[in-house]
């Protein structure tokens, strides 16, 4: 099994880490039994919660991870290795697998919290440093697209309780006994669901940041990519209409003259039938729809007749645009054709909406032609988190969003900032001292669980020394803050979930996560984590906690590796 990045290999790492190797390998200790853990200190985007990603394509990497001769050539012309012994290249580097290697993680696709590992890394010390790099690269950006998805897929579906009144939609909202509400926030899972496409390919840091972004993006809940390369290796949707330059390329109506479908076995030609609604049907301000227009949509709907979606903002939206999409349309209704919808990519997308969905369900009455009340209003244009709260706010009557840029570069936190860090050799604690709280590393290899309340909810994350009793369900559990005393709480949880899980021994021992498992996985951890957590604004805090046992570890190795400061 190899990554699908063929630049994922053991050269996939920083220079130090090599260095280290060496000198581990010299002295004599890159044997040594080490345990790492890599975690993250902050949630991104100001948020309480982030999404895991990034161990399908961890397990294919040490499932093949082995130096190849040009790899230990190249290592061998670095400067920095000169003067090394060459049995460090032939003895150790070309002989060295992952057969000793086991890793313990969080299942994809889980969300995750402060502190709490993402993966352990039981290894020979040697071994395990090599790792770093090429772990971290390979999670900081996953967890983090496939948490920014999970926002704006919150962001799309939720609604403020204080609208409900509004039109949304096209038609006007009500309380459901499907609502999950707290406080001024709720998800209603009655109204039409919204889609949302992955457009990110021409904006994303190179074509390698581009498939990540499509691939993570529809495990944090996307339902398509406009990335065929991706729908390609991976099998999943692809989506995606035409562009502004399609309708511009057309200069006058005729250059549709011969567009045609075939109907009953007999060829149609679509601008007599177009021009009928236009002219003698519809009239009125409809015979001064844009020509040039109008001609690049008959010409897409006939390479397209199933499922024809027009630009519509190209020239007037409202005034010709949507106009001539529905003109088009109805000509394909009457052949048996499924005309899909709309894209609107510029201008005030709530008023658009909420117009184009009049004009349809007003037709829809006029002309007798229910397919109009199913037409799909898509929506782009730098669309971000901010913007699809602000769409709701306002109400509109959109059923697809396609976001490409601050999606795929996480504008708002261009990294996750994860960690990895030695936590214990030769089962010896260890631990990183430093002059921020945050950065003081809980030392000694751990265990975590999630201990969740009697309504179903995830009350807290618990961490323990490995090899401490586990909690159990029904029984009081003290859970301390790692670094205030006065702060802790007792839980007697209902409960008890595991968070980690042994996925390779050697070689891997689970399957590897594919798209679906882990965007179930997701879509199940948001419909039970507590509704504040998921707010953008002054979302709750969810805790993370040590037990007794930890809590006294860790203070007094604190106590002991913090130098006493004389003053004179």
């Amino acid at each position: 099994m190899k990554p699908t990045n063929l630049l994922v290999n053991p050269l996939l790492t920083d220079l130090y880490q090599l260095t280290m190797a060496y000198a581990y390998w010299q002295s004599n200790r890159h044997n040594d039994e080490a345990v790492f853990e890599l975690f993250f200190r902050k949630n991104p985007f100001k948020g309480e919660y982030t999404i895991f990603c990034g161990l399908d394509e961890v397990l294919k990497h040490v499932a093949s991870f082995k130096f190849t001769d040009s790899d230990i050539a190249y290592i061998k012309s670095i400067p920095a290795f000169a003067n090394c012994d060459p049995d460090f290249f032939e003895e150790y580097l070309a002989k060295l697998d992952c057969s000793k290697l086991k890793i313990y993680s969080l299942d994809q696709g889980r969300t995750a919290f402060p502190r709490i590992p993402l993966l352990i890394v039981v290894a020979p010390l040697g071994l395990g440093q090599l790792l770093e790099t090429a772990l971290l690269t390979l999670i900081n950006y996953p967890s983090l697209v496939a948490t920014n998805a999970a926002r704006m897929v919150v962001a799309a579906r939720c609604y403020n309780q204080s609208h409900l009144d509004e039109p949304m939609f096209g038609v006007r909202s009500s309380m459901h006994s499907s609502w999950r509400a707290d406080n001024d926030f709720a998800i209603d899972e009655d109204r039409p669901r919204i889609t949302l496409a992955e457009f990110g390919l021409r904006r994303a840091q190179g074509p390698d940041g581009g498939f990540s972004a499509s691939k993570y993006c529809l495990i944090g809940g996307f339902d398509s990519t406009s990335n065929v390369l991706a729908g390609k290796i991976l099998g999943v949707p692809v989506a995606g209409t035409h562009a502004h330059s399609f309708v511009q390329s057309f200069t006058k109506l005729e250059e549709a003259s011969e567009v045609s479908v075939q109907f009953n076995g007999e060829t149609v030609y679509l601008l007599p039938h177009v021009l009928k609604y236009r002219n003698d049907i519809l009239g009125g301000d409809w015979i001064r729809t844009n020509d040039s227009e109008l001609a690049a949509f008959i010409t897409y709907a006939g390479a397209f007749p199933n499922s024809f979606v027009a630009l519509v903002d190209t020239y007037d939206t409202l005034h010709s645009g949507i106009r001539n999409f529905i003109l088009v349309a109805l000509v394909l209704d009457d052949l048996g054709f499924a005309p899909r919808g709309i894209r609107l990519d510029s201008g005030d997308l709530s008023y658009l909406s909420l117009e184009a969905s009049k004009m349809f369900r007003e037709l829809a009455v006029t002309l007798n032609r229910p397919f109009l009340r199913k037409v799909i209003i898509s929506a782009s244009n730098d669309i971000d988190e901010e913007v699809l709260y602000a769409l709701n706010k306002q109400g509109h009557a959109i059923s697809l969003f396609g976001i490409g840029t601050n999606l795929v570069t996480c504008e708002n936190q261009p990294a996750l900032g994860c960690v990895y860090k030695l936590v214990e050799i030769n089962g010896a604690p260890r631990m990183k001292v430093s002059q921020s709280i945050e950065k003081v590393l809980i030392p000694g290899r751990k265990e975590a669980f999630r201990l969740y309340g009697e309504d179903g909810w995830p009350l807290v994350d618990l961490m323990i020394r490995h090899g401490e009793a586990k909690p159990e369900a029904g029984a009081r559990v003290l859970c301390r803050h790692p670094f205030d005393e006065k702060k802790r709480v007792a839980v007697v949880p209902k409960r008890i979930m595991n968070l980690h899980k042994l996925v390779f021994d050697g070689a891997i021992v689970v399957d590897v996560p594919t798209i679906e498992m882990s965007k179930q996985i997701v879509k199940e951890e948001l419909k039970v984590i507590r509704s504040d957590i998921l707010r953008q604004v002054n979302p709750g805090t969810y805790k993370v906690s040590v037990s007794e046992t930890l809590f006294n570890t860790l203070h007094l190795m604190w106590h002991d590796e913090t130098p006493v400061l004389e003053l004179r």
